[in-house]
């Protein structure tokens, strides 16, 4: 990662932990913002952003194509069509096929990486999608290195989906998972990113009943949103170093639920950010990875998206007629402990939220690799972990619904 990265992410969070928020909140703002080194590609990035604006939802079918205000389609990638694809071995230092795109939905555009792993013996069943997004100051590239997440899939057989936030939207390359018009279903960054993994499971035939979202810091957010205002289309999410959605409504509530960790929970506030359509849908499982040395974001936000997830499948982690939390102490093969808890449904023993809390681990994707940024390889396999919970499960067979 380049030193003026390093540099600008030192300093937003020294102004976090001691500084003034003001100050920090000028750091995310700034035009110039950090300069990051653009991912490989043969032509220049090209990004266009304008405000959010309300858009109606696309059809649960996945074949058919987004509405918009105009009521034209608004999907589009790379040569109109379909994204470029490329043989290249993937940053995980394998072969597999990666496609790059562009889609735009809400009145945005965003780049995205799709890798597809390599051919597996023949199977019954289509590829799931996992969709990974990155953190601040982050890109697809170096976040598929960090994570693994490449390797992993051509061992497991499944897609994984890396949108790309630009520099236009946010300075820090950050998910704007704190501003209010991204934080409601069919409205800004949550209906670009619902959209375009639509168009990826329709595109290349991917199972719409096994897809999932997982991120780190402002991306593990952005996950928490997806699961909040899309829980018809993920099946499960997956918050690394994260806040809860509704956690806050915009940058100097952010900064202040990162260092402090969240406010006292309101009635408003359990039930997340409003939707503007009725969605029936299953709970959104979730796993929650956070280190209890965190100073980016304070631990106490882990333990908050863990109630979330309780709250969505009408469990609490006081309900007495809930089978009592599993606990587990662990510790990985390099050394670094670890608390799991696992909360199952009150009517079977399917697993609706698991936390872990890495003791001694910082703002870092636990057990991630060093060829990435924000990453720790002594803590136990976030990656695997993750995709282990997810695989456990999938949304129920329904009739194509608007929603």
């Amino acid at each position: 990662m380049p030193d003026s990265i390093q540099r600008w992410m030192r300093e937003v969070a020294r102004l976090t932990q001691s500084g003034p928020l003001a100050r920090a909140a000028e750091m995310f703002r700034a035009p110039s913002g950090p300069v990051v080194a653009p991912a490989p590609s043969s032509e220049p990035e090209v990004v266009v952003e304008v405000a959010a604006k309300d858009v109606s939802d696309a059809p649960h079918a996945l074949d058919a194509p987004a509405a918009t205000e105009s009521a034209q389609p608004q999907r589009e990638t790379n040569e109109a069509a379909a994204p470029a694809a490329s043989a290249e071995p993937s940053a995980a230092g394998h072969l597999g096929l990666t496609l790059t795109g562009r889609h735009t939905e809400a009145g945005l555009a965003r780049d995205y990486v799709l890798f597809l792993p390599p051919a597996l013996p023949p199977r019954l069943e289509p590829l799931p999608l996992l969709v990974m997004l990155h953190g601040c100051a982050q890109d697809p590239h170096d976040f598929a290195a960090g994570t693994g997440m490449n390797a992993l899939a051509s061992e497991q057989g499944f897609a994984v989906l890396y949108p790309a936030q630009s520099q236009e939207a946010n300075a820090g390359r950050c998910w704007n998972w704190f501003e209010q018009q991204h934080q409601q279903r069919g409205r800004g960054e949550p209906a670009l990113l619902a959209s375009l993994t639509r168009a990826v499971i329709s595109e290349h035939g991917l199972d719409a009943r096994r897809v999932y979202a997982a991120g780190l810091s402002a991306g593990g957010s952005m996950a928490a949103v997806l699961g909040q205002t899309y829980p018809d289309l993920y099946a499960a999410i997956g918050i690394h170093s994260g806040l809860a959605s509704g956690s806050a409504t915009d940058l100097m509530s952010a900064l202040s639920a990162m260092k402090h960790g969240p406010a006292p929970r309101t009635d408003a506030a359990a039930a997340g950010p409003s939707d503007n359509a009725v969605v029936t849908a299953e709970p959104v499982p979730a796993i929650v990875f956070h280190g209890d040395s965190d100073a980016v974001v304070h631990p106490d936000n882990g333990v908050r998206a863990i109630e979330a997830a309780l709250d969505r499948a009408e469990l609490s982690i006081m309900d007495c007629a809930a089978p009592p939390p599993r606990v587990e102490q662990g510790q990985s093969a390099q050394g670094r402990g670890y608390t799991r808890t696992l909360h199952t449904d009150i009517d079977s023993p399917r697993v609706q939220a698991e936390h872990w809390v890495i003791h001694g681990l910082g703002h870092a994707w636990s057990g991630g690799s060093a060829n990435g940024s924000h990453t720790d390889p002594s803590g136990p396999d976030a990656s695997r972990e993750m995709w282990r919970f997810f695989s456990t499960h999938a949304q129920p067979e329904r009739r194509s619904q608007r929603g």
